[in-house]
């Protein structure tokens, strides 16, 4: 096949994944991910400059999932959110861990990997679900959210500290890091507020949140680390920035746009067509195993804190907590291309990610999605 003709592909592709998400009313990321798969398994195979771009979207995505966070609610909420989230983290992953590692017979490497796929919560799923059934604006959606940001922190903590391999370098990415959002929290509102620069067709305020996390990106792989733990982090300092003004939220707008058009679609579209149909085949009763685990895993860290929070969204909440998508996909591509895992465990890893993005998604919307009324909150035995 010419290679002129693979980008061409691609773009049918992600044409199409973006049609057959509305027919359906699932995640477009779901469908990028399986139509990579089935191009995949078909023989098509991205470009170079293609899986480049592809780990940028997955640092873009990282970024923006850290943009969404509601930093008053998360601080208001701090306690509620963080028993929540941190359960939903470190349940799953020690037992997908412990179980990968010595029933399974993975690598301590390879089972850390896992563990850390498996644990997460997909930002992005239930971000989504959230807007589609109007319930991001009330207290449960908005506690759902900031949940889901601290399981992903620790997701993102796992893969940066786990995987690191300390030299000189890894010291420079660290403080270039740290410099970065430290100044990036000071100065952003400059950028976005800058009258010279407003309403310029050449959007300098996307290119400039482009330019931190390219660099975010460099000096990560100069330092053999991820850049996943400070782009995440990045978009969580700058989503006040977002808030300030009209303006801001313009420009956030079409950030989201610009990334969803074509930049993280190839993310997932490269991820999926690294899977091996053949291999998860092979590999059912595991995929099977592993599935169950970890929904069994988030609802043991997840459904008696609800029960107590959000009492009336118990089992939403459960369900949409057992999601993932996003950090899954980042976590066991960043384990497949750092030799960790095998394309067999990376085949499954996926196929176990994406069927916790759909299936509990379909339930909690299907059967237990909460009526939108203003006390579905508890905190502290008092209706909020």
């Amino acid at each position: 096949m010419k290679a002129d003709l693979v980008p061409l592909i691609i773009g049918g592709l992600v044409f199409l994944a973006s049609l057959i998400s509305l027919k359906l009313g699932l995640s477009v990321a779901i469908i990028e991910v399986l139509v990579g798969a089935i191009a995949g398994n078909a023989g098509l195979q991205p470009e170079s400059w293609m899986t480049y771009v592809a780990g940028f979207g997955g640092i873009l995505l990282t970024f923006l999932a850290g943009a969404e966070i509601d930093t008053r609610l998360l601080r208001e909420k701090s306690k509620e959110s963080f028993l929540i989230g941190i359960l939903s983290f470190a349940l799953p992953f020690l037992g997908i861990f412990l179980y990968t590692r010595f029933v399974a017979g993975w690598g301590v490497q390879a089972a850390l990997i896992a563990g850390t796929a498996l644990s997460t919560t997909s930002l992005a799923v239930v971000y989504s679900v959230l807007v589609e059934t109007g319930l991001a604006k009330t207290e449960i959606g908005k506690l759902i959210m900031a949940s889901t940001f601290v399981t992903d922190m620790g997701t993102a903590l796992a893969l940066s500290i786990l995987f690191v391999k300390p030299n000189l370098y890894t010291l420079i990415f660290i403080s270039v890091s740290l410099n970065i959002i430290y100044f990036a929290d000071k100065l952003s509102h400059r950028i976005f507020a800058n009258s010279l620069l407003q309403n310029k067709v050449i959007e300098p305020e996307i290119k400039y949140v482009f330019l931190l996390l390219l660099a975010f990106m460099y000096f990560a792989n100069l330092g053999e680390g991820h850049a996943v733990l400070p782009a995440f982090l990045l978009g969580l300092i700058m989503s006040p920035h977002f808030k300030e003004s009209s303006r801001s939220h313009v420009v956030k707008h079409r950030l989201r746009t610009v990334s969803y058009a074509f930049i993280t679609p190839l993310f997932f579209i490269v991820g999926g067509m690294k899977i091996s149909f053949a291999l998860i085949l092979s590999a059912l009763g595991l995929f099977a195993i592993l599935f169950g685990l970890k929904i069994l895993l988030k609802f043991l860290g997840v459904f008696f804190l609800a029960k107590k929070y959000i009492p009336k969204g118990t089992v939403y909440t459960t369900l949409l907590m057992s999601t993932g998508l996003t950090f899954g996909t980042i976590s066991s591509l960043f384990g497949l291309n750092s030799g960790y895992i095998t394309q067999v465990q990376y085949s499954v890893l996926i196929g176990v990610v994406i069927a916790s993005a759909v299936i509990p998604t379909f339930i909690a919307q299907r059967w237990f999605s909460p009526k939108h009324d203003e006390d579905l909150v508890e905190t502290n035995g008092e209706t909020v």
